[in-house]
């Protein structure tokens, strides 16, 4: 078969690993961005005793491949099965999903931890201490003055771990968890042509490239006041192109 055959036979399999990548990517990653600041906070403002444990955490998953955290999580979970059932999350952990899932977010979790501890350590400290000069709280400093500021800075960087992620989710498919690496494993199996290989590395980035366009408007979008002259022009560039 040559390529064009192949896509057009098998692209029901290839849409749906391709969604299943997507899926895996951004629930690991809007699982770690829901717990991530917390953490940043203990790591930048906690006392050194509180943040051993975390920094273990941290230091263990930026230290070892994504693959082996993901089979002691996998097939280690086996074995503390009779725990796990007494507890009532063995129906979790013995699905493969799940386990890729807790793996993604867990290890993004760490890198986004770590990602917006720079970014908070990066918000020049006379922008909290004119907070705290016209009387703004904690929260109300935390809120409106040191997150906005740290987002803004570790933006490129969290954008980045997302995609690294998203390529990561390939891994997902050892432990047949069917994404667009695992469909296109079968689809060779198959036929033995190389070329879906191909069609896969392409969607991966199409995916890429989509995403970057994405995150690179929403980043201009939190970096316009720093300069609003280029933005108002990009704004009435992309008015005219619609009114067009």
């Amino acid at each position: 078969m040559n390529p064009i055959e192949i896509l057009s036979t098998y692209w029901p399999r290839l849409l749906d690993g391709t969604l299943m990548t997507i899926k895996l990517t951004l629930m690991g990653a809007l699982i770690a961005a829901l717990v991530s600041p917390g953490l940043a906070l203990i790591r930048t403002q906690a006392g050194p005793l509180v943040q051993v444990p975390l920094r273990l955490y941290v230091s263990f998953v930026r230290g070892t491949p994504i693959l082996a955290q993901l089979f002691l999580i996998f097939y280690g979970s086996g074995q503390f099965r009779p725990l796990l059932q007494e507890w009532g999350l063995w129906g979790f952990f013995r699905d493969p999903f799940n386990c890729a899932l807790l793996t993604f977010a867990l290890n993004s979790t760490a890198y986004q931890t770590e990602i917006l501890r720079g970014g908070i350590l990066g918000v020049p400290s006379g922008e909290i201490e004119a907070a705290k000069a016209i009387g703004m709280t904690r929260a109300k400093t935390m809120q409106r003055v040191i997150f906005p500021h740290a987002y803004r800075i570790a933006w490129p960087a969290l954008g980045n771990e997302v995609i690294l992620l998203m390529k990561a989710s390939a891994l997902a498919s050892v432990v047949t968890v069917f994404d667009l690496m695992g469909r296109t494993r079968q689809v060779f199996s198959k036929t033995f042509d190389f070329s879906v290989y191909l069609w896969a590395a392409l969607i991966y980035l199409g995916i890429t490239a989509i995403f970057v366009i994405v995150w690179r408007q929403a980043e201009h979008r939190i970096s316009r006041h720093l300069n609003p002259i280029a933005w108002e022009r990009s704004k009435d560039k992309s008015l005219k192109a619609t009114e067009s």
